[in-house]
């Protein structure tokens, strides 16, 4: 697939510091896949609205402890009018943030009943390469430490095979997602 990252490269090719190694292996995984559109997302993320920032999961381990996510910028979005009139670009909390959906979908998989997790901490967030409309960043999550009540998450995001940005996160259960009324009116 176009502009999806691969792990490999051609000898003698030079790695830009911008390539540098992914948190997970990711050359087993199909990045045009899709292992949750965005409705089966909203069963395990209560993100809604201008705030539902991931078009889908590409992937998740069976361990539910890796898994890669995928959000097409497409020009409509909430931000890109004003940051920065002329020259779009997404803002870094906003990576963190996609990044920090797919953790609690992953987070939520390992759950009995999904949970609503909040931030408690960003650490050693780095931003890398500017994200801009007609782009698809791709998420990868290693959970590196999950319990029923939390979770540590380092997160990186993709671009062209680039990393624009990684950060290690921690979250925490706050509430049990309730049902939404369309959900109710199925059962």
């Amino acid at each position: 697939m176009p502009g999806a990252p691969s792990s490999t490269s051609s000898p003698g090719d030079a790695k830009s510091s911008r390539e540098r190694s992914y948190l997970i292996d990711i050359d087993p995984i199909d990045f045009d896949g899709v292992f949750a559109n965005r409705e089966q997302m909203f069963e395990l993320i209560p993100h809604r609205h201008e705030m539902a920032l991931l078009d889908r999961i590409v992937w998740a381990s069976e361990s539910s402890l890796n898994g890669v996510g995928a959000m097409k910028i497409r020009g409509d979005e909430f931000w890109v009018r004003g940051h920065f009139p002329g020259k779009p670009m997404l803002p870094g909390v906003l990576m963190v943030e996609a990044g920090a959906q797919l953790s609690c979908f992953l987070f939520n998989r390992l759950q009995e009943n999904p949970q609503i997790a909040a931030f408690l901490r960003i650490e050693s967030a780095a931003f890398r390469k500017s994200v801009t409309v007609g782009d698809e960043l791709f998420l990868l999550c290693d959970v590196v430490k999950a319990s029923p009540k939390r979770f540590v998450s380092e997160i990186q995001g993709i671009v062209d095979g680039q990393v624009c940005f990684d950060a290690r996160i921690s979250g925490m259960r706050i509430a049990d997602i309730e049902p939404s009324p369309e959900q109710n009116a199925g059962q």
